[in-house]
């Protein structure tokens, strides 16, 4: 199978009208770069060719297209530092990658760069000897020696450019060494016949981990910079409901429900128009880095629907709903998808400097705004205006409510970015307000500020569509289907569903594509010339979303289709040796100087992580024991993990838990369209019941009857019946609602 994104120039030579080869592609952010001075090349067989031809280093820069520092250093060093681009273009091959169309390759390199630099992130500068072996690498670098005590770029360039002139043979054979290292440090064999580590063991240290880490005073995980982390806050919902009587049990609860209240307070989350920025800048979720990732509002929705499950707490459901509503009207494809990202950076309402854009333009608001804007006197308050109670509310400031150290490039100055730090009853009593009053106030006022904000210039979307974020999406549309009991969720979820299956499902050889593009000269989605195939993570992340969807609609096809998926995937990523997924599929090894695993649960759950709950949960929905026996492989090769650094593994570390958890299939007996059986489901749903799987045995599930012989066994005689089951042998047989809520009561 063929990785490359090359395509091939018209035959006049042009570039469809942009400065460099950039212009080819159909990635957005690539397409950002094509008129850059630097002469970029995509990552494929040319670049390549002209490495090993000239006998140049290769420059690598990879981001995506939502980054902000990425932007700043196209700006600063790209775009059109002559300088630094002759340096470039005269003594590298430069090749440009977008990190969200090849995870693979900023694995390879990023590994590289955190084990010689101790940081990572984006966007990633690595120089690499002409056959890709890395040997010098970073994030991001200023053009000059000024900044942040950061290495000037250009003067890393000429250290560069000057080592390997007065020793080529020590450059090339140091990027021999530094592979030979690399492929040491990710080793990891399994002992044939090893047990599973102790899941009681592995849970005890995961949760004391994420303890210490926790921060009791503003939710959520570490200081500065803070992630939303919902892996982490999935964990400490699965231990609750483990131990719900425990004092550990119930911190852990407690650390979830925090943690989500306090971000939805937070400049992280947006208040006007709803949805998560990446991550928080500091400690008490304040001031964001403001890019919207797809795979944050998918994650978060499906804590924000746990938190709700658990607590019953209304204003969970609320920011759950207020993600999906972000999500279905800002990066919802008119086809069913969903684009990948919203930037970071717009061109502010008050431009100083005239088409330059800023971080987080389109979302802040000077004094000056909120005054002018929101004057509406408040009825049986002299002097007191509907701006008066949002600017408390929302701890607005004259000279803005960023501390300058927060803000090094001074492009919050002035600026407000808004912030809860009490409650609606505080601001109804400063202003000796009904609680009912005050809130009505903010909602007009929130009205307001969002049809004047919809004046700015909007940040840029990423119109592209990737397919294991779609599968995160897909799952976050059915959980809160699940939970709220909302069709319309479901049918946005089918929607995808049926958009991939179309676009990303190659039915001629049954695999799946990494993306697609939208094309403003057709106006729809398109593959591209040469699409990318499909990664481990594009495999589980949509058979996630295929399972959790099959819950919200128990149309059997869904599990058809995770079947044919997941062994599609365990031909083109298992490893027959020491077990679980590589990445990247067979007979990409040219293309990349390692194959690796997919190894850590960071800003998404990795493929092996999320696998081994799939395959859980498949071997339970269809009786398919090899499905139960591969996951326990993967577990058990990642042991070692599990029991020393359960952390970077928590979602592996909830599979654990569910294969150990006396996990039980609830097989309700009845027909989709019976008020019987719709009373079953509820009752279901109402709980946050993460060991379970629901199968509904009604009429049409011919695939699951045809495939599962003992459900015949639990037909629908004209009342729904609910089954607890395990392997399929009825346990319990529960006659009415009544009698299931008792069971779980009891349970």
């Amino acid at each position: 199978m063929t990785t490359s994104m090359e395509v091939d120039p018209p035959s006049d030579g042009s570039y469809r009208g942009y400065r460099n080869r950039l212009g080819l592609q159909m990635s957005p952010y690539l397409i950002q770069h094509a008129n850059d001075l630097v002469d970029w090349y995509s990552w494929g067989r040319e670049a390549f060719e002209k490495a090993r031809e000239e006998k140049k280093l290769i420059f690598l820069s990879i981001g995506y297209s939502a980054c902000h520092w990425c932007h700043l250093m196209q700006d600063e060093s790209f775009k059109d530092h002559k300088e630094i681009c002759q340096l470039l273009n005269d003594n590298f091959v430069c090749i440009k990658v977008d990190r969200e169309e090849r995870p693979d390759v900023d694995q390879v390199y990023m590994f590289f760069v955190q084990a010689t630099q101790g940081g990572c992130g984006w966007p990633l500068s690595a120089w690499l000897t002409y056959d890709r072996k890395p040997i010098v690498g970073g994030t991001y670098f200023p053009p000059e020696d000024r900044y942040f005590g950061r290495p000037g770029f250009k003067n890393v360039l000429l250290q560069i450019i000057k080592a390997y002139r007065d020793d080529r043979k020590g450059v090339l054979n140091q990027g021999d060494e530094v592979l030979e290292e690399l492929h040491k440090a990710i080793k990891f064999k399994v002992e044939k016949g090893s047990d599973l580590p102790s899941c009681s063991d592995v849970v005890e240290t995961c949760f004391n981990l994420m303890d210490k880490k926790y921060d009791p005073e503003y939710g959520g995980f570490g200081r500065a910079p803070k992630f939303p982390q919902p892996v982490y806050l999935e964990f400490m919902f699965r231990k609750y409901a483990a131990d719900p009587e425990t004092e550990k049990g119930k911190k852990a609860k407690e650390i979830g429900l925090e943690s989500l209240r306090k971000m939805a307070l937070g400049g992280i989350y947006d208040q006007i128009g709803k949805g998560f920025h990446r991550y928080s800048t500091d400690a008490e979720w304040h001031l964001p880095f403001f890019e919207k990732m797809l795979y944050d509002q998918a994650q978060l929705a499906m804590a924000y629907a746990s938190a709700f499950q658990i607590s019953r707490d209304e204003a969970f459901a609320k920011i759950l709903k207020e993600i999906l509503s972000y999500v279905n009207s800002c990066l919802k494809d008119k086809e069913g998808g969903f684009y990948s990202a919203e930037d970071s950076d717009s061109f502010p309402p008050h431009p100083s400097e005239p088409n330059v854009k800023r971080e987080g333009a389109f979302y802040v608001w000077t004094y000056d705004d909120l005054t002018k804007s929101l004057n509406e006197p408040v009825a049986g308050k002299d002097g007191v205006t509907d701006g008066d109670v949002f600017i408390f509310h929302y701890d607005c400031q004259k000279h803005g409510n960023i501390e300058p150290f927060k803000d090094p490039h001074a492009e919050m100055a002035h600026q407000n970015v808004l912030i809860m730090r009490g409650d609606l009853k505080k601001t109804a009593e400063n202003f000796n307000l009904p609680v009912e009053d005050t809130e009505q106030i903010l909602e007009k006022a929130r009205e307001k500020l969002s049809r004047l904000r919809q004046e700015r210039s909007r940040p840029l979307v990423d119109r592209k569509i990737v397919t294991s974020w779609n599968g995160l999406m897909i799952s976050g549309l059915a959980r809160a289907a699940q939970v709220l009991g909302e069709e319309s969720y479901t049918k946005s979820a089918l929607q995808a569903i049926e958009f991939l299956r179309v676009t990303a499902y190659q039915p001629k050889d049954g695999y799946l594509l990494r993306s697609s593009y939208f094309d403003p000269s057709a106006n729809k989605m398109v593959i591209g010339p040469n699409p990318i195939p499909g990664f481990a993570e594009d495999y589980a992340m949509l058979i996630n979303g295929l399972l959790d969807t099959y819950e919200a609609c128990f149309d059997d096809k869904l599990l058809e289709f995770a079947e044919r998926f997941q062994k599609h995937q365990d031909h083109l990523f298992w490893d027959e040796n020491d077990y679980g997924y590589f990445r990247t599929p067979k007979g990409s090894e040219s293309d990349i100087v390692m194959r690796l695993k997919d190894s850590e649960d960071g800003d998404e759950p990795c493929s092996n992580s999320l696998s081994c709950r799939n395959l859980l949960r498949l071997a339970m929905f269809l009786g398919e024991k090899s499905f139960r026996d591969k996951a326990v492989k993967i577990m058990t090769s990642f042991g070692n993990r599990l029991q020393n650094m359960p952390m970077a593994v928590s979602e592996m570390v909830g599979a654990l838990m569910f294969h150990c958890g006396n996990p039980e299939q609830i097989i309700i007996a009845g027909e989709l369209d019976s008020d019987d059986t719709k009373d079953f489901i509820r009752s279901i749903n109402s709980h946050f019941l993460p060991n379970k799987v629901v199968i509904v045995n009604h009429s049409g599930a011919t695939f699951l009857r045809d495939r599962v012989e003992a459900l015949s066994s639990m037909k629908y005689d004209g009342k729904a019946t609910a089954y607890i089951c395990e392997d399929f042998e009825a346990k319990q047989k529960l006659p009415t609602v009544e009698s299931l809520e008792k069971y779980f009561r009891l349970n």
